[in-house]
């Protein structure tokens, strides 16, 4: 009997981690965790043997793409997957800057989950080639150069990392108290500087300079 592929699932929503665990009954994988935090995903995968981390973007107390980061620091070599309900170009480009093995949308087919998932923990990308073209721009451009110095003003910076955060315009005005007007400014101020053309590129640059 071959070994079965333990499983870390993260995710806020007990309706997901348990409709995951009723995706692979039957299969070579085994839940052998759930947590419902960025902060409890990170403590459970440096203290117990799993062999792929299945983590949620959006949830409370650290989200899911600071969680990666903070697990690939301690267990560079732990496959970490992450699974959203977002398709969003800036998280998938900071997923692939910070090491995730894939990139899984809720939508996924069950043949999906059961394939990223065992292509994970086999040490390969699960990631697609239509994912990487999508932010193979973002990752290779030029001026991304993390060593550069940007003269960035406090409040850009907070701008920038909301941004990198996978905020919309919208989010990001709410939650720093500024107006959509002033945000929208700001963003067009830090893609000049950085020398970007987009958000997502902006994300990878923020990334690289460890701001997020």
């Amino acid at each position: 009997m071959t070994n079965k592929i333990r499983v870390l699932i993260a995710d806020d929503h007990e309706v997901i981690r348990c409709g995951l665990k009723t995706l692979l009954v039957g299969t070579d994988i085994k839940v052998v965790g759930e947590v419902s935090t960025g902060a409890e995903a990170v403590k459970y995968a440096l203290e117990n043997d799993v062999d792929v981390v299945l983590i949620d973007i959006r949830m409370p107390d650290g989200d899911g793409l600071t969680a990666l980061g903070r697990i690939k620091l301690d267990k560079p070599d732990l496959p970490v997957m992450i699974l959203s309900t977002y398709d969003n170009p800036t998280y998938v480009a900071r997923a692939v800057a910070l090491g995730a093995s894939g990139y899984l949308l809720k939508g996924c087919t069950r043949d999906e989950l059961i394939a990223g998932i065992t292509s994970a923990a086999a040490g390969e990308s699960a990631w697609t080639r239509e994912e990487l073209r999508r932010v193979t721009g973002a990752l290779a451009t030029p001026r991304l150069s993390a060593d550069v110095e940007v003269p960035l003003t406090q409040r850009e910076s907070e701008v920038l990392k909301q941004l990198a955060y996978g905020l919309t315009n919208k989010e990001i005005a709410n939650t720093l108290h500024i107006s959509y007007e002033t945000v929208k400014e700001h963003v067009q101020h830090i893609l000049r500087k950085i020398g970007v053309s987009d958000r997502t590129q902006a994300a990878v640059w923020a990334v690289r300079k460890e701001l997020v």
